[in-house]
């Protein structure tokens, strides 16, 4: 006899509207994690990495931040989905998440003002002039209305690439103060032209890269696209009710999903402290445009409460590098409780963390034991 389930809800597989089905309601949420090459092209490393999820149980794997253009690196180590030179890689990938039972979803994006000149040999280009008086600040400078079509272009084209390379979807990050954030940003788009202005005008690059997404790709292919709320670490210049708006739009211009990026999924909204963002966002959204919760989830009762909650997906982060068979113990261990750390480098090699994937998670308070 198969051993009791913890949670029906959470091991229950979910549907997108494209047609595609996740074996269960938990995915990985995207990392960076700088295990692949100076050119973009995949590292074992990081195709060890999302392989162990993807056989640990998860029903969804998210690549890291992929760049679709070579000037929208963000870190060293970077997954890059700008050329055809990432193919053979990227076929890799997807077909070992795929072989393990995982939907592969790469997450597509431009790190704009954030898109070191180090990395990308050029001055960063954003919605608009950005400077700021803090040390180490790089200056980035206002994109042209050509560079606009052509990003959008390149979204659209690296999300043919993650098709033809097999992947089952990919996600639009408009999260964590990066290209698109920035156009969203009330403060950091001062643009006066269709790009900035109202949120239609601040709204419209990441609009416009979806539904060049979603033409670009067939029917059954995952769309999703990844949303900050409101104003939170990196990110400056959201408004709840703008990214409530923005999400509806997305669900209109045919998203499969919305992921919110709440860094802990327990917290109440800034702007209505007495009010929770996932029932206001699983309100603005058509039933089935399906929302994922990621933020400090580690155990399967903060899963649950998330689905309570109204997502229909939680995405787990810091829980799914020290746990990467989270899924299939909550399926068969009735008292699962996660590992929460700190744990040593041999302990996360073990766990397909490798040694530059470790020195990165140092700068994160209590994952990595001092030796």
């Amino acid at each position: 006899m198969s051993p009791p389930m913890r949670s029906e809800t959470l091991l229950r597989p979910l549907s997108f509207r494209c047609g595609a089905v996740a074996r269960n309601r938990i995915a990985l949420a995207p990392l960076t994690n700088q295990q692949s090459h100076a050119d973009g092209t995949l590292g074992e490393d990081e195709l060890r990495w999302l392989e162990r999820r993807a056989a640990g149980g998860f029903g969804l794997v998210e690549t890291c931040a992929a760049h679709v253009r070579a000037d929208g690196q963000g870190f060293p180590g970077q997954l890059g989905i700008f050329g055809d030179q990432h193919l053979p890689g990227l076929e890799r990938l997807a077909g070992a998440i795929a072989e393990r039972g995982a939907l592969g979803v790469v997450q597509l994006y431009h790190g704009g003002a954030r898109s070191p000149a180090a990395l990308i040999g050029a001055e960063p280009w954003s919605a608009s002039a950005i400077a700021e008086a803090r040390p180490g600040f790089e200056p980035a400078r206002a994109a042209s209305e050509a560079e606009l079509g052509q990003v959008i272009d390149d979204f659209a084209a690296a999300a043919r690439r993650a098709a033809r390379a097999g992947f089952a979807g990919v996600e639009l990050h408009g999260a964590h103060g990066y290209l698109f954030t920035q156009f969203l940003s009330r403060e950091l788009n001062r643009r006066e032209d269709r790009w900035g202005g109202d949120l239609p005008g601040r709204a419209r690059l990441l609009r416009e890269a979806t539904q060049a997404v979603r033409a670009a790709v067939p029917s059954g292919f995952i769309v999703g696209a990844r949303l900050s709320p409101e104003d939170f670490a990196f990110v400056r210049g959201l408004d709840l009710d703008e990214s409530l708006e923005v999400a509806a739009w997305l669900a209109a211009d045919g998203v499969d999903f919305v992921h919110l990026s709440l860094w802990d999924a327990t917290r109440m909204t800034t702007k209505r402290p007495e009010e929770h963002p996932l029932p206001l966002f699983r309100a603005r959204l058509p039933e089935a445009v399906r929302l994922i919760a990621a933020g400090a989830i580690w155990t399967v009762d903060d899963a649950e409460r998330a689905l309570a909650r109204g997502a229909d997906m939680v995405a787990l982060g810091k829980a799914a590098i020290l746990n990467p068979d989270w899924p299939r113990e909550a399926a068969e261990d009735p008292g699962f409780t996660p590992e929460r750390g700190p744990m040593s480098p041999d302990e996360l090699a073990a766990r397909a963390v490798s040694p530059v994937f470790v020195d990165y998670l140092r700068r994160f308070r209590g994952l990595v034991a001092e030796t």
